[in-house]
């Protein structure tokens, strides 16, 4: 039974705002994710609708490959109606077509970029519009518009009130979400003269200078059992130790997403309930400038430490919290001590202790870090003038 028949009153849905050239957005995107609840008809018609699309993109590709040419208005002019007329794809999903191959050929045009059949496919507002009361999305397909109930968090929901831009359509294990960018307005920063020092790791994942310890030994257990498993099913070769593979994927880097969340909202709210700044490593290429054993370079590439880093950015600036990034050269190996500040290699004897050789101030290095990091950001550069 319809709404109206009911008398109750339509809820209109509601695309992307159509704004104002010049009109500039002050805050930050952050992505809602939907879980669709299409019927199985819908559904078929869902996954038919991103092999058509991915196809296309395809063609697309093995065009610009061709051609060389890989511009998106370049490639649109090329072959829009030859796609048109091959895929039965409406106006705006062709349009989205060629942004995404143009967008794969911006990484790297030195090879061919192709796609998966069901690989996530862009949808503009054109495509897909919202009414959050009841929850239901209206999104084109194959067969026409489709109207289907998603779910979603309250968090996800709250955002979906500043939604404005494209969204994709993702098929993940046998289910469609939609990850919708919405706009987040950012508090006003204010203007910090103490910071908390953060120093983050692999032992411990996180240590601040109010001698917090975020240790890691939870996540290093997950993924050594999780690696060990998956290494004892892979050597099975049978189906059933690949269906398990399959049902276990995802589930130690969601457990490491949760618990860096949590990490970084406790400390933007320390940071915050003190009115102080959170100064950060800047750790950018660490990967490729610290070389490890053979038995630690699994534990090194899996350290998510640059997760870790932007969740408590996005958290900072959401509550008006200034983060600063600096130098990280040597924040383990100076000496916390203001009368000695010595610097050396050997003042570091074990990955948790720290002993200065020249004063002898003894103490947790990873902690002494993070006063270092504090220290860095505390201190103004100085007022430097430039000759004419």
């Amino acid at each position: 039974m319809s709404h109206q028949a009911r008398g109750e009153a339509e809820t209109p849905y509601f695309a992307m705002p159509n704004l104002p050239i010049g009109v500039i957005l002050f805050g930050m995107k952050l992505i809602a994710q939907l879980k669709l609840q299409p019927t199985p008809e819908q559904h078929a018609l869902l996954k038919q609708t991103l092999e058509t699309a991915n196809a296309a993109c395809n063609y697309a590709s093995a065009v610009a490959w061709e051609q060389q040419v890989f511009g998106q208005f370049a490639l649109q002019k090329l072959c829009y109606k030859a796609i048109r007329q091959q895929f039965d794809l409406g106006a705006d999903v062709v349009v989205r077509v060629f942004a995404k191959v143009a967008d794969a050929y911006k990484l790297d045009n030195q090879t061919k970029r192709g796609f998966k059949p069901l690989a996530a496919f862009p949808f503009n507002e054109r495509l897909v519009s919202y009414k959050l009361t009841p929850q239901v999305v209206s999104i084109w397909t194959m067969g026409g518009r489709q109207k289907m109930p998603f779910v979603c968090g309250e968090q996800q929901l709250a955002l979906l009130q500043g939604l404005r831009g494209e969204c994709d359509l993702v098929y993940r294990k046998d289910e469609f979400y939609l990850f919708q960018t919405c706009d987040v307005e950012e508090a006003p920063e204010i203007e910090a003269d103490e910071f908390l020092g953060i120093d983050m790791g692999i032992a411990n994942i996180a240590v601040d200078s109010d001698t917090t310890f975020h240790q890691g030994k939870g996540i290093k257990h997950v993924r050594y059992r999780h690696r060990a498993l998956r290494e004892k099913l892979q050597a099975k070769h049978t189906d059933s130790a690949r269906r398990k593979l399959k049902r276990l994927s995802g589930q130690e880097r969601r457990y490491a997403t949760n618990v860096n969340h949590v990490i970084a909202k406790q400390i933007v709210k320390t940071a915050q309930d003190t009115g102080r700044g959170i100064a950060l490593e800047n750790l950018k290429g660490i990967r490729k400038r610290v070389t490890a054993r053979r038995g630690q370079r699994t534990v090194l590439h899996s350290w998510s430490f640059g997760q870790l880093r932007s969740f408590m950015e996005y958290k900072a600036k959401r509550v008006g919290v200034c983060c600063k990034a600096v130098d990280p050269r040597n924040t383990s190996r100076t000496c916390p001590n203001p009368d000695c500040r010595h610097v050396d290699k050997a003042n570091r004897k074990t990955q948790d202790q720290f002993l200065c050789i020249r004063c002898g101030r003894a103490g947790h290095a990873d902690y002494f870090a993070a006063l270092e990091i504090r220290r860095r950001a505390e201190v103004n550069p100085p007022n430097v003038g430039t000759s004419a």
